[in-house]
């Protein structure tokens, strides 16, 4: 894009975008609602020009407020310069709208689901050490969604807790547009991503989940355990309490795999991603040879 193209046009260049979301901890400056639109605090139509310091994150209420002349410019600017996450070091809570007696969480072409029983059922795709990264619970009408992210250190820096998101301003980037969710590490390196499909279904494809040494890679057609080149691929599991639980839990969980002994921190890594791009291979490789064997039946 052009300078001159840049200064004519109402969008603003994604890297600026991204400079403003980190200045201003991922969400609206005023009450840290992670749903926000890009406001420049000197009228575009003035100005025409996308500056990352002119510009702050706002809700839909506070926009609209500041739009129609309820919300002073300078109780904005005064925000912007002290932005509410990064004051509280967490977002705002924001309530996901799930509900129903059935749901799926499908992780990595994997498909986790389960139906309300009538007694608070509950399900456990992903756990690690005793610490569920990701579950559910079905009650009365009600999907609760369960999900805990870490990063590298350990350290936790996204929460679903029955619904309620909230998030940490510790990540590279955090950008929630429409359904969804991407915690970025660094440029082009997602830690997860996340597409909410109310009311019932939680799809993640890319991403990893991080846990005392433990990387679960997610792809969209499988999932690789790193440390001991683990691969899950085109699972179903239905009413299952457990689904991948790896390392020691005080209580023993049903599931349909477990990963009790593994080496933590110390994997080959690249030993697994090798092992991952040949199984991948000779798996197309055959449904390629299954297709043709077919096609020649029939004719």
């Amino acid at each position: 894009m052009t300078k001159e193209q840049d200064c004519n046009s109402r969008n603003i260049p994604l890297p600026i975008q991204r400079e403003v979301r980190q200045r201003c901890g991922f969400g609206c400056v005023i009450c840290g609602m992670p749903l926000y639109e890009y406001e420049h605090m000197e009228e575009w139509a003035n100005v025409k020009r996308h500056v990352a310091e002119e510009i702050t994150l706002l809700c839909d209420q506070h926009h609209r407020e500041k739009t129609g002349g309820l919300l002073p410019k300078e109780v904005v600017r005064e925000a912007n310069s002290n932005p509410f996450n990064l004051r509280e070091g967490v977002s705002k809570p924001y309530s996901l709208h799930f509900s129903g007696k059935t749901a799926e969480i499908e992780i990595g072409g994997n498909s986790f689901t389960c139906e309300d029983l009538g007694y608070g059922t509950a399900m456990v795709p992903v756990s690690v050490d005793g610490t569920p990264l990701i579950g559910l619970i079905m009650a009365d009408g009600h999907f609760l969604l369960n999900l805990v992210i870490f990063d590298e250190f350990n350290a936790p820096v996204l929460h679903i807790k029955n619904n309620q998101l909230y998030y940490t301003t510790e990540p590279w980037d955090i950008q929630l547009v429409g359904t969804r969710l991407a915690v970025r590490e660094a440029h082009r390196k997602i830690l997860i991503e996340i597409d909410f499909q109310p009311p019932n279904k939680v799809v993640i494809n890319r991403g990893r989940f991080l846990r005392n040494g433990v990387e679960i890679l997610v792809r969209p057609n499988n999932i690789l355990v790193t440390n001991n080149a683990t691969l899950i691929r085109g699972c179903r599991a239905h009413n299952c309490h457990g689904g991948l639980i790896v390392g020691h839990h005080e209580q023993r969980i049903g599931c349909f795999m477990a990963l009790v002994s593994l080496p933590r921190y110390l994997g080959d890594r690249s030993e697994a991603l090798k092992f991952e791009r040949e199984s991948m291979a000779e798996f197309k490789a055959n449904k390629s040879s299954n297709a043709d064997g077919s096609s020649a039946a029939d004719s």
